[in-house]
């Protein structure tokens, strides 16, 4: 077994940008007449995709929504979240990002992102950063029906890749995820992929607890050894180790 694709999650692993994403999520609620409550975006939004994230919290308050008005307040959170962007000189990008995307590229591995964001907010972003052009494969929010913790987003990620390097004939357990949330190590892990949790948002030990790997930051990962450990076929998914 080989690794051959490195696959990030993007809000808490490429850009910091939760408190623009709780102000947003709260304006959302206010402009429905209805608030926010004291932890209630770490319990329902952190690691799930955005349209998750809404339809549970309005659920909860008796709303039901069709999916046409759904769309509506997500377009409407994502015109938000670049006018929020057009405000900062520069974007909260994490430190260590350039340099893991050089690891990955330099040792002629595919680079993949999926998020519960939607494919507007994320392109921005990549845009913006000058990195649009590394990320081939992208599964946005917009792409699948259900959110992390199910792992819909990363299995199609897999086909994408398939489809995009067809002598690839990539597998879920040649691939690598980089999560910082629960949810999403918990999607990538019933994928059938070994996994690296960065303690972004999340404590380092729960990170160490849940994943296949655990580092502080982006910059603490040690690719080499990571693909040391693919190539000796050693993969022990339950037990969590540093790097």
């Amino acid at each position: 077994m080989s690794l051959k694709a490195v696959i990030f999650d993007f809000n808490g692993v490429i850009i910091n940008d939760e408190p623009i994403q709780q102000r947003l999520i709260e304006q959302i609620l206010i402009e429905e007449n209805l608030i926010l409550k004291k932890g209630e975006f770490k319990e329902v939004c952190l690691g799930r995709s955005d349209r998750s994230c809404l339809c549970d919290l309005l659920n909860s308050r008796g709303r039901v929504l069709k999916e046409e008005y759904l769309t509506v307040l997500l377009h409407r959170k994502a015109q938000g979240y670049d006018q929020e962007l057009e405000k900062i000189e520069k974007l909260p990008l994490y430190a260590g990002l350039d340099d893991l995307i050089f690891q990955v590229r330099s040792r002629d591995l595919k680079l993949g992102l999926v998020s519960g964001a939607i494919r507007k907010e994320i392109e921005l972003v990549l845009e913006r950063s000058k990195l649009i052009e590394q990320f081939k494969v992208i599964v946005a929010g917009d792409d699948v029906t259900k959110s992390k913790p199910e792992p819909d987003g990363y299995l199609l990620a897999v086909e994408r890749f398939n489809q995009e390097y067809p002598e690839l004939n990539l597998q879920p357990s040649e691939c690598l995820a980089i999560e910082d949330t629960p949810d999403g190590i918990q999607a990538a892990k019933r994928a059938g992929m070994q996994v690296v949790g960065v303690a972004n948002t999340y404590p380092f030990h729960m990170m160490q607890r849940l994943s296949s790997w655990a580092v502080d930051y982006l910059s603490d990962l040690e690719l080499e050894r990571v693909q040391e450990v693919y190539s000796q076929k050693q993969l022990q998914p339950t037990i969590a180790s540093e790097c």
